[in-house]
């Protein structure tokens, strides 16, 4: 039997969490959601996510920590990232270091559902 795709959703906006959640899950993925980055990288099974979609803009930890915490760590977890607060400069540094996706919000769930399948098709 194949194993469901984990997605791990980190974003500090609860509604956002719960709603890209069970968006996910309607389409038959495995889900976990983290409200901080600090929760996702100190998470035991962490080396199960398939993809990680995350916030920019969360306390203790950015997103852009967090891509770089993985970097560092040589993780190769395909990133997507979501922000209330776009700005051309977050995107190329997200871009640049491997990110596949970035989205504002509120973002389209269907170009997000595009992003994920085409992640998930290339890691098959």
């Amino acid at each position: 039997m194949k194993k469901l795709p984990m997605v791990s959703i980190i974003d500090d906006d609860e509604s956002v969490r719960s709603a890209t959640a069970s968006l996910l899950r309607s389409l038959g993925y495995s889900v976990r959601t983290f409200s901080e980055a600090r929760s996702f990288l100190d998470h035991p099974e962490r080396d199960n996510t398939t993809c990680i979609i995350t916030d920019i803009q969360m306390p203790s930890m950015t997103g852009l920590e967090l891509q770089q915490v993985l970097l560092a760590e040589h993780s190769q977890i395909p990133m997507i990232f979501v922000t209330g607060f776009p700005n051309e400069q977050s995107e190329k540094v997200v871009r640049r270091n491997g990110a596949k996706g970035f989205f504002a919000k509120p973002f389209q769930a269907q170009e997000l559902i595009d992003c994920l399948e085409d992640i998930l098709s290339r890691s098959d």
